[in-house]
């Protein structure tokens, strides 16, 4: 037997939240195209689709944001830990990630192996609806401001916004940051949900499942790609070479040079899809509705780096994946960028709390096998050491 690194081809599960087909450049949350949604639904309406199977009427919307309204508030007993977790030396996603363990410590929530399903799925949106508050409070914090409540006549994209700088943000920025948290909610079973889903295996309660996901999340080849993103186009606007991207040769330069030292080209290329990511095309033309000299550069860079990549690797179809637009989106929107993966998890918790449920119900454990390749065995065990 050999083994598939990185479980590739391998099918671990059922599930009827979402799938990704990558050959037609297409993903869908319950059978509803995920650029559909994201270009004509709120976020509370694809949330209310991912929790309950179906997008909801006038008036189950109506009860489902007043519902998610009175969940915002940042828990009484979480300032103190907030305080000490809100220092300059902690990455702010190990910070969020902290928080979200002690808040659900503090609530007490109970392993989903003793929970029904109704039960589950409350945790679930009481969770996700604090997320963005904790984030933004300690974000604040760290810069010595204090922590702003939200607002109850916002939505949940405009709230986040409004808790990270105390202003109502322009409809244009706060409809551009939903779409991005919508078109990030869920993904298949990437790996910050497959762990989300290992851990729910085991009858875990509902925070310990976010938590671990929360950690895979943070890796830098999944949830901190975006930053990065933004720290490759600073290098390529620095270069002394580069004159506002009109000195032909610097930005092909620098994809040679990458592929030669074996570096990766943040934000192109992607596991599932054969091309483009269908994420980055919509992110493209959002970051274009904003507009500005950064959307400038990145439209250029992506064509110019693309184009280099096809002519060095015939053969290979490499498109642009959702990092390298949602760093400039969410720049854009007034978002630092050590807040980048934070805010995705924000967007994928939803995501993630509606696996966790699915494979409560599941309750089957999740245990694979691995291939050994070690020295064969058993050996002796030596005499003398």
């Amino acid at each position: 037997m050999s083994a598939l690194k990185g479980l590739d081809g391998i099918v671990v599960t059922e599930t009827s939240i979402g799938e990704v087909q990558g050959e037609q450049g297409f993903y869908h949350y319950r059978h509803y195209s995920a650029v559909d949604l994201a270009e004509s639904c709120s976020l509370e309406e694809v949330w209310y689709l991912l929790v309950e199977g179906e997008l909801p009427t006038t008036q189950q919307l109506s009860d489902f944001t007043n519902e998610l309204t009175s969940l915002r508030s940042l828990p009484l007993a979480a300032k103190p830990v907030l305080a000490v977790l809100a220092t300059s030396s902690v990455r702010p996603i190990d910070a969020l990630r902290t928080a979200v363990s002690a808040v659900g410590a503090q609530w007490g929530m109970r392993a989903t192996l003793d929970l029904d399903p109704n039960e589950c799925r409350a945790d679930g949106i009481r969770l996700c609806s604090v997320m963005p508050t904790l984030a933004a409070a300690l974000y604040r914090l760290s810069k010595g401001l204090e922590p702003v409540g939200p607002d109850p006549t916002l939505g949940h994209a405009a709230n986040a916004l409004f808790m990270l700088s105390g202003e109502v943000p322009e409809p244009d920025v706060a409809r551009a940051f939903e779409q991005y948290l919508i078109t990030t909610i869920d993904h298949g079973l990437n790996a910050s949900t497959f762990t989300g889903r290992v851990i729910a295996s085991t009858g875990a309660d509902v925070a310990s499942a976010v938590v671990g996901a929360i950690g895979a999340l943070s890796g830098p080849l999944h949830g901190g790609a975006p930053r990065r993103v933004l720290d490759m186009l600073d290098e390529l606007d620095g270069l002394d070479a580069l004159d506002g991207l009109d000195s032909t040769g610097t930005v092909e330069a620098w994809v040679q040079s990458a592929l030669e030292e074996g570096r990766k080209i943040m934000g192109f290329g992607h596991r599932l899809y054969v091309g483009a990511d269908p994420r980055a095309v919509l992110m493209r033309t959002v970051s274009q509705q904003l507009g500005g000299e950064r959307v400038n550069q990145a439209v250029e860079v992506e064509q110019r780096v693309l184009n280099t990549l096809n002519t060095l690797k015939s053969g290979h179809r490499l498109g642009t994946n959702v990092e390298f637009y949602a760093g400039v989106v969410m720049e854009r929107c007034g978002i630092d960028r050590e807040l980048f993966t934070s805010m995705f998890a924000c967007a994928r918790s939803i995501g993630w709390c509606a696996h966790i449920a699915e494979q409560a119900e599941e309750g089957r454990l999740i245990r694979p096998t691995a291939v050994y390749v070690g020295i064969e065995a058993p050996q002796p065990i030596p005499r003398s050491r």
